[in-house]
């Protein structure tokens, strides 16, 4: 998928922000109408959600079947509401929750010496067990390619150097991040 122009990120985050309010305030999904253009083509997404600076939520959806719109609008939902880690997200939370989305290339097999930390994100699965990091976690965490394949092994509940196994699948994928702080300086500029 080519980079989404400006018009775009915006119509996801609102999209998400939206998902989230509906999600939060009255217990149910969004309907999505169907989008054209990049909108409605497949991919994968993940919803990155923080509160005041600190992770509240994400969820994603790693293969590319659905469309962009409906995956955001549901992994958005679901990160407010059904991440394991946090408790569901309140309504009194809404006004300090800051939204990124992540939209996802499809995957690739890669070898180990092939990881670029900042640009790959990775999935290494081995049997039913698959873990999932996005390309931005080891930069945050200043992790070597090594210490990013153990934590990904770590993230889908496999031994720490599974990785090293021939069973097991290690595959990339790029991701195109974007979220509500690039368009904060917008929402505060009073318009001419």
């Amino acid at each position: 998928m080519s980079p989404l122009p400006s018009e775009e990120r915006r119509a996801l985050l609102d999209l998400a922000r939206r998902a989230i309010v509906l999600a939060v305030e009255q217990g149910r999904p969004m309907e999505i109408a169907l989008h054209m253009g990049s909108l409605g083509q497949p991919a994968g997404a993940f919803v990155t959600l923080r509160e005041r600076g600190r992770l509240r939520g994400c969820i994603g959806q790693v293969e590319a079947v659905d469309p962009l719109a409906r995956v955001v609008a549901r992994c958005a939902a679901s990160a407010a509401l059904e991440d394991p880690r946090f408790e569901p997200l309140g309504a009194h939370e809404l006004e300090h929750l800051e939204i990124e989305i992540s939209v996802l290339s499809a995957l690739a097999r890669i070898t180990p010496g092939e990881i670029e930390i900042g640009r790959h994100g990775l999935v290494v699965t081995r049997g039913r067990y698959r873990g999932v990091l996005l390309p931005q976690v080891p930069v945050h965490y200043r992790w070597a390619a090594e210490r990013f394949l153990q934590e990904t092994c770590l993230k889908g509940a496999l031994e720490r150097d599974a990785w090293r196994d021939p069973m097991t699948r290690i595959e990339a994928f790029t991701a195109e991040v974007f979220s509500e702080a690039e368009f904060e300086v917008e929402r505060r500029t009073p318009a001419r």
